[in-house]
């Protein structure tokens, strides 16, 4: 689970030690980027009890909350405190978010992250995201099942999709969607009529 190190322990102790009113430890929030980036929110815990699901974790001087979204991506993690010219700011380390290592031609790299990331995600909506040819910097995507015609697929290609094929193949400059969705019979979600 989370460690942290004594120089942070003693610097979050230090920080709820000067707090106005009663703080009884920190919650660590974790909004996933991308599956092999999180990024994290620390604040203080006013609440002892916390929130009905939380897990808690004891230190001598303090207590640490984290909700179950957040869970997956602070397992494994360690946090820090690196020194600044402000006495210090807090970094959380997950080496289990750590991308695939890629190997081979741009079009193994791209299928290895769609077989492995990519459709398992796309897979509980139904949809299978297809690479059809990759060419000048330029994936060229098919996206099927669920994703066909749906109303979010603009929100899962450039938030989903492109993040994670140009963050780990970075060969990729552009990702363009090439699915005919006006021929889609059953997306995931209807699109809005306009």
């Amino acid at each position: 689970m989370l460690t942290i190190s004594e120089s942070a322990q003693q610097k979050i102790a230090e920080l709820i030690g000067s707090a106005v009113g009663e703080i009884h430890g920190i919650r660590i929030s974790a909004v996933a980027k991308s599956p092999f980036k999180a990024e994290y929110k620390i604040d203080f815990q006013k609440d002892e009890a916390g929130e009905p699901d939380d897990t808690i974790i004891n230190f001598a001087d303090f207590n640490i909350y984290i909700s179950p979204e957040s869970y997956p991506y602070l397992k494994d993690a360690k946090m820090l405190l690196q020194e600044s010219e402000w006495g210090g700011e807090f970094k959380i380390e997950n080496p289990s978010l750590k991308a695939p290592e890629l190997k081979g031609p741009v079009p193994e790299k791209i299928q290895k992250l769609l077989d492995e990331q990519i459709n398992p995600a796309v897979a509980s909506h139904g949809g299978v995201v297809t690479l059809i040819d990759f060419k000048n910097s330029t994936a060229y995507i098919e996206l099927g099942g669920g994703c066909k015609g749906c109303g979010m697929v603009d929100v899962t290609l450039k938030q989903g999709v492109e993040v994670l094929l140009k963050e780990n193949v970075p060969e990729i400059k552009e990702v363009l969607d090439v699915t005919d969705h006006a021929s889609g019979t059953n997306p995931y979600y209807q699109p809005s009529d306009k």
